[in-house]
């Protein structure tokens, strides 16, 4: 089940987002296709648009005088909410670089990979960066927090935000690591527990 079925498929919101995937639309448009008010489907809008979800995307102009009718589209993070494709064609790509590549070549690839994930890195006290490498990690939909360790801090996961991709290939935690590392500024060990469901654990000694 995708994003979109679980949390707006059978919504009025969910309902809109499909037909603005199909070409962009009028308020007066969705209005009569979705069988609502005018007043209804602009008060949607607001919510959709706030939570970039839609974008006012243009205006058309029907005919007439007066004011042209603003267009409103599909915004491209909304994209995301209906694909199921990403997370097997990633785990299904791991599983042939696996089987294709040494494992030190794999280990560049996915470091080279983390790096490229990372934004700019995080200033301030270890400890203020560790937090922004846990709230970089919950962005791209992990659920972490920060503990203090015995010669440091660690980040621990209730999950795993690449669970099927670490189920085909471990070693893809390797590029979370480098991420990590490349956001805290200071090196970071990966420790993952991968027995069951996978659960992040990240490890960031205090620097001697």
């Amino acid at each position: 089940m995708s994003v979109w079925e679980r949390e707006y498929g059978n919504t009025t919101r969910g309902h809109i987002l499909a037909l603005l995937r199909g070409g962009a639309r009028s308020v007066d448009e969705l209005a009569a296709e979705l069988g609502l008010t005018d007043n209804a489907v602009r008060a949607h809008l607001i919510i959709l648009v706030r939570e970039q979800l839609a974008l006012a995307s243009g205006a058309r102009r029907d005919g007439g005088v007066g004011k042209p009718a603003t267009l409103y589209s599909i915004a491209p993070e909304a994209q995301l909410l209906f694909s199921r494709a990403y997370s097997p064609l990633l785990a299904a790509l791991l599983a042939e670089l696996r089987a294709h590549e040494t494992p030190a070549a794999m280990m560049r690839l996915l470091r080279r990979a983390g790096h490229r994930m990372a934004p700019q890195p995080a200033s301030g006290s270890l400890e203020a960066r560790v937090h922004a490498g846990s709230d970089l990690l919950n962005e791209l939909g992990g659920s972490t927090d920060v503990a203090r360790e015995s010669g440091g801090f660690a980040i621990r996961g209730h999950g795993c935000p690449l669970a099927e991709a670490v189920v085909a290939c471990p070693e893809t935690c390797r590029a979370v690591e480098q991420m990590l590392t490349d956001v805290i500024g200071t090196r970071t060990i990966e420790s993952c527990d991968r027995v069951g469901p996978p659960n992040c654990h990240f490890r960031i000694p205090t620097p001697v």
